[in-house]
Parts: structure tokens; C-alpha cells; sequence
């Protein structure tokens, strides 16, 4: 599931982008400059959807502090500050696309697919492939060999991580952030559980024995064979 982190604190336009966005992935609200820079540190999103006047923090010292850290975290500015000495500001602080309100609905779709088909090679056809293990993201279905693969809920997420992030070493931590949330009550010994799963489920497919477990590291998805 593709995760979206909206800064924005009129309520009423981010409850509109919000259910503008919902149809691509899940939506977190924030209304603060100052929790939208913290959220964007501690958790893992694929998008940042970003005013620029906050509270708090503005919407240019939150792209400049990510960007000194080296973000790889694509940043989609929705602002009413159209003129150009603004766009220019919010591409030099890293910004990744400039939208201006008012938009209209089409335009920030094709904007925030855009960006996450550059990002993490999504919208294509809306599916993910590693071998012939086929993801299809509007559906949440996996299959094998047009054969479904009986995947549900978070085992789904957690095949569609390792997929992105294929060549990636991920710790168990870094998993448990992106699949449950860095906020969930469940343990960290959830992953091992689900890794395990998983595993069992893609037996027999192009993916069977290519989840490597790197001890003390975390967990590697081996890159695909283009031979």
C-alpha cells in the first residue's frame, strides 16, 4: 500500500486532497509544520504532500531540514504562493513538483502519480512484477503464472516493500515502521512472523528462497535475474 503524508492545515482542503488521494493509498493527516517535519522523519511514507504556510514550521524549513539529511523522500508543494520567486524557493529546497491552489482534482492525480512512478516505478499499469510474480496494486491480488497467490492484508504490503525495494538491505525496524506503523502496539518479532508467512506462500514461484535473512542487518530481497 502506497503511504501518503499530507501537511496541510486548512482542515476542510485536507480532508478534500485526502479523499482525492485515498484512491491511490493510504492518507496521514497532519496539520503542523512542526509534527509534519517529525512525522516525516520518524515514519516511512512513498509522498509528501506539502503547504508551505504552517504553523509551527513552514512548509520551505521542513524541505530544507529533510533535505539536508539527504531525504530520498519525493515532496509534492500544494500552496496558494504562486508567484514565481516561490516556485523557485520550493525547487531549491528540494522540492519535487509545485502545484498551486486552487487545482483541480485530474491535476494533482497525475502529479502524485508522477512522481511515484519516477519514485518507486508505480502507475505503469498499476502493478509491481518480480519474475513472473505479478502484484496488482488496485486490486491488492498477487498471482504466480496467472495462478492467484492467497496473500491478504499486511503479508500483501510486506511483498510489495520487499518488491520496491529490491537490492535493499531493510531492518526489521524499518519493516515494522512501514508495514504497522512505528506507533503500533505490536512488537518488532510481528516481521519474523510475517517474513515466515510469506515465505511459506511463495513457495514454487519466482520468489521462492530469494527473501534472504541477514543476521544482525535485517532482511534482503535479492535483485531480479535479467538473464
Amino acid at each position: 500500500m502506497v503511504k501518503i503524508l499530507l501537511v496541510e492545515d486548512d482542515y476542510e482542503l485536507s480532508d478534500s486532497i485526502k479523499e482525492i488521494l485515498i484512491e491511490i493509498g493510504e492518507v496521514t493527516q497532519v496539520y503542523d509544520g512542526e509534527l509534519g517535519l517529525f512525522e516525516a522523519e520518524s515514519a516511512i511514507y512513498d509522498l509528501l504532500v506539502l503547504d508551505i504556510m504552517l504553523p509551527g514550521k513552514n512548509g520551505f524549513e521542513i524541505l530544507s531540514t529533510l533535505k539536508q539529511k539527504k531525504s530520498a523522500l519525493p515532496v509534492l508543494v500544494v500552496s496558494a504562493k504562486d508567484e514565481l520567486p516561490n516556485k523557485i524557493e520550493g525547487f531549491q529546497k528540494g522540492a519535487d513538483d509545485y502545484l498551486t491552489k486552487p487545482f483541480y482534482r485530474e491535476e494533482l492525480l497525475m502529479r502524485v502519480k508522477a512522481l511515484l512512478k519516477r519514485s518507486i516505478g508505480l502507475f505503469d499499469d498499476a502493478t509491481l512484477q518480480y519474475g513472473e510474480v505479478i502484484c496488482n496494486l488496485h486490486a491488492n491480488s498477487v498471482s504466480f503464472r496467472e495462478e492467484k497467490i492467497p496473500l491478504q492484508g499486511k503479508e500483501f504490503d510486506l511483498l510489495v516493500y520487499f518488491i520496491q525495494n529490491a537490492g535493499t538491505i531493510l531492518t526489521k525496524e524499518q519493516i515494522f515502521d512501514r508495514i504497522w506503523g512505528y506507533n503500533s502496539e505490536t512488537t518488532l518479532t510481528v516481521v519474523e512472523v510475517y517474513v515466515s508467512h510469506l515465505r511459506k506462500h511463495l513457495k514454487g514461484t519466482d520468489l521462492e528462497n530469494k527473501i534472504k535473512t541477514l543476521r544482525h542487518a535485517g532482511y534482503l530481497l535479492q535483485e531480479q535475474s535479467h538473464e
